[in-house]
């Protein structure tokens, strides 16, 4: 298959999240089969215009604000001339509306809506405009298969208006290769981890005041707050009203093997987020051997195996995050317990397997 993907941005991209690792995971392994995969991603300072990148001819064109807008003249002027089997049209952020212009099989691949959650991350303007954008979803893309990454997403698309039949889930996977699969051996001091991007709608904050409680009770438990993003001083400033800078590490973006050392000592990773796709961070931790406390949110519910894998607490709810917490630290047993059903649940995930599902979808799309 030659194959023409469209995403906003491409791994290599400074704001480059879970929805990137994804798609490079999937689609550099689509190349090794054999396939030949085009990426059309947005510019970012000091990237070239074009590159392989995985094995992927990539193009960059626009800004992250005008990405959308380029897309239908870059189709129009290079996409056409591609001669492509297959377009995936990856819907992150604004949905770019393909079906509207490009008249070749298309599937599209969903992580989240964002609803109304995007009001807690976007100016007013920037989240009605997306909040509207997604609202066109089931008109526009009413013909369209859907590949989704979870079934919280799946809920979401429905709920939107979509077509069930037209839904099909792939889900996360991770590289066990890359991974210690396996306990090791946890920091002296319990230490608590939250490792994604710091974005308001993640609500880092949250698991910094449950932190603050917890310190009250042990004085030696230190908060590890890996990645990084636009959010960062607000949390700092947090930490610093609330007394427990002292205590937090922000550690920024790391390698993979300092984020696997970072995960592997610690004693529980916390994901606060309002919403996710999936939550594959989740499944990162627990192939550290970590378990993982987790807001009962869309698409975070569906990557935790309540009491196998980790806990899930109500979003939003503070005191019981801090309980949950404390309760793990002070009962090593259930700890242990829970830190090697972790790394049994993360063993069932694949991207191998993604591939494969994949692959399968968008040769039936072709074939339709």
């Amino acid at each position: 298959m030659k194959i023409l993907v469209f995403n906003w941005q491409d791994r290599l991209h400074p704001q480059a999240g879970g929805a990137e690792a994804h798609l490079h995971a999937i689609f550099s392994r689509l190349v090794a089969r054999g396939h030949e995969v085009h990426l059309v991603t947005c510019g970012f300072d000091g990237a070239a215009d074009s590159e392989i990148l995985d094995g992927m001819h990539v193009y960059r064109i626009g800004t992250r604000s005008t990405y959308n807008l380029h897309v239908p003249l870059w189709w129009n002027r290079n996409g056409k001339g591609l001669g492509v089997d297959v377009v995936v049209d990856d819907i992150n952020k604004i949905p770019l509306m393909t079906p509207l212009f490009i008249k070749k099989p298309i599937v599209a691949l969903v992580h989240h809506l964002f609803g109304s959650s995007i009001f807690q991350e976007a100016s007013l303007p920037a989240a009605l405009y997306v909040n509207l954008a997604e609202r066109c979803l089931p008109f526009v893309y009413r013909s369209t298969p859907m590949a989704v990454v979870s079934e919280s997403t799946r809920h979401e698309c429905l709920a939107s208006g979509l077509d069930a039949s037209r839904l099909s889930i792939v889900y996360n996977g991770i590289d066990a290769g890359e991974y210690p699969m396996l306990v090791s051996e946890k920091a002296p001091y319990p230490v608590i981890t939250y490792f994604g991007r710091l974005k308001a709608y993640k609500s880092v904050d949250q698991v910094i005041r449950a932190f603050a409680g917890l310190r009250q009770q042990e004085q030696a438990a230190r908060l590890w707050i890996i990645g990084k993003g636009d959010d960062e001083q607000r949390l700092r400033d947090i930490a610093i009203q609330l007394g427990v800078s002292e205590a937090i590490d922000f550690h920024g973006f790391v390698d993979q093997s300092t984020k696997i050392r970072l995960l592997s000592q610690s004693w529980i990773v916390v994901n606060s987020s309002i919403k996710e796709g999936w939550g594959i961070t989740n499944i990162e931790s627990n192939a550290c051997g970590t378990p993982v406390v987790s807001a009962d949110s869309p698409g975070l519910r569906d990557s935790v195996k309540i009491d196998v894998s980790g806990k899930l607490y109500p979003y939003g709810d503070i005191r019981a995050l801090q309980e949950t917490l404390q309760q793990l630290i002070t009962d090593q047993d259930e700890l242990h317990r829970l830190s090697q059903g972790a790394v049994d649940w993360a063993s069932q995930f694949s991207w191998d397997q993604s591939t494969a599902e994949m692959e399968s979808l968008l040769k039936k799309c072709i074939d339709s």
